[in-house]
């Protein structure tokens, strides 16, 4: 354990507290049983660490990852009985996908040492694991995205912008210094260049790539078990998705063009979707239909548009996976037969900065969301507005 300890103090010496991500202030660090979940690179490890700093926690906290060394001889569970004999109080366990029967052994130190606080990180697709279900009455779970336009103009440009609901965007009220800044050139950085917090380090795009390929290649096929030649399909797929975004599934011609069966297709959309690859926007739900229809998939993020798609960059799909982006993380977001989006009874079109409001005219509580304009007017928001909900 003395080794644990060491590289947990060496990683606790070197955190920056300058910048804390949203999630931090909504998770109650005093429940016995935690899970922060996330897609590769979004900053879990990180706001455990700002935590323990904040709270000067050094002492009775450990944090460890869970592919470490030390488990391939001890149990999570041995850990945790040593770890509390010496006067531990919070145990907190990295990426927790990478150690096996990880629930059992969570949910077993949750029943033994009621006096042990644990929280674990790992990927979204945790929620796929069937052990989880163990642990559902015991924890609480969050979910951590990458950053919003607001969190990366404090973190990369110190630009300070108020957390804004979504009413106050769509009655106009948006706050923003003006004065010393102009939002689009602002937005158009952050689009490239700013979802994910390592987007302050270099070679950027190359780590956002490498990001990727860890998860099609490793955290995927070790949460769902697939072979090579699955493997291979899923690759295959998200460069079917990616060529033709937002990609309209026909699920039939993609499923003979994949060789799989139509319900294996749909799992490897959704092990997509879960891991932070891609989004889905779905139908709005009617009656009892609980299985939605796809409308359309999009790549997760803008910032993966740039990574993967490079030179092919389409604005109105840009514009579009920007929106379903920022707002899905605060709301449902459903599509609209009437235009793109329907939020909380709401209906949005999204365009560039001439985009009219002919095809919402006759549509109540309808919004058009432009591109490159600075001033919300009217029932014309800016899009920039909308990164400013968390």
């Amino acid at each position: 354990m003395e080794n644990l300890i060491q590289r947990y103090r060496n990683l606790l010496e070197n955190i920056d507290l300058r910048f804390v991500r949203y999630l931090h202030g909504k998770i109650n660090w005093n429940e016995r049983l935690n899970a922060i979940l996330g897609a590769r690179g979004v900053g879990k490890t990180t706001i455990i660490l700002q935590h323990i700093q904040l709270h000067r926690q050094e002492k009775e906290s450990l944090l460890v990852f869970a592919d470490d060394l030390y488990f391939s001889r001890h149990s999570i569970v041995e850990l945790a009985e040593d770890f509390f004999k010496q006067g531990g109080r919070y145990l907190y366990i990295d990426e927790i996908h990478k150690y096996t029967h990880w629930s059992t052994e969570i949910k077993n130190i949750y029943d033994q040492i009621p006096q042990l606080h644990v929280t674990y990180t790992g990927s979204s697709i945790l929620d796929l694991e069937k052990g989880g279900a163990d642990l559902s009455r015991r924890q609480r779970k969050y979910y951590l995205p990458g950053l919003s336009f607001r969190e990366w103009l404090l973190l990369a440009k110190k630009i300070e912008v108020p957390l804004h609901s979504l009413q106050q965007i769509l009655e106009g009220n948006v706050t923003f210094p003006y004065q010393n800044h102009r939002p689009i050139s602002l937005f158009k950085e952050y689009l490239s260049n700013g979802y994910f917090p390592f987007c302050m380090e270099s070679a950027y795009l190359e780590k956002l790539n490498a990001v990727i390929e860890q998860t099609i290649e490793n955290d995927i096929p070790q949460f769902a078990g697939l072979n090579v030649g699955v493997m291979r399909k899923m690759r295959q797929l998200m460069q079917i998705i990616t060529g033709i975004s937002p990609f309209k599934p026909n699920y039939s011609a993609l499923a003979r063009d994949l060789a799989v069966n139509r319900g294996d297709l749909k799992d490897y959309l959704y092990y997509l979707e879960k891991s932070g690859m891609i989004q889905q926007l779905t139908a709005p739900e009617k009656g009892l239909n609980l299985l939605a229809k796809v409308e359309k998939i999009y790549l997760d993020n803008p910032n993966m548009m740039f990574a993967l798609c490079r030179d092919r960059i389409d604005s109105g799909t840009l514009r579009e996976t920007f929106f379903f982006n920022q707002t899905r993380v605060v709301f449902p977001v459903y599509s609209s037969s009437k235009a793109d989006f329907t939020i909380d009874g709401n209906t949005f079109e999204v365009g560039g900065k001439n985009k009219g409001k002919k095809q919402i005219a006759e549509v109540e509580h309808a919004y058009v969301v432009r591109d490159d304009i600075e001033y919300p007017v009217g029932n014309i928001l800016p899009l920039w507005a909308f990164g400013l909900l968390y």
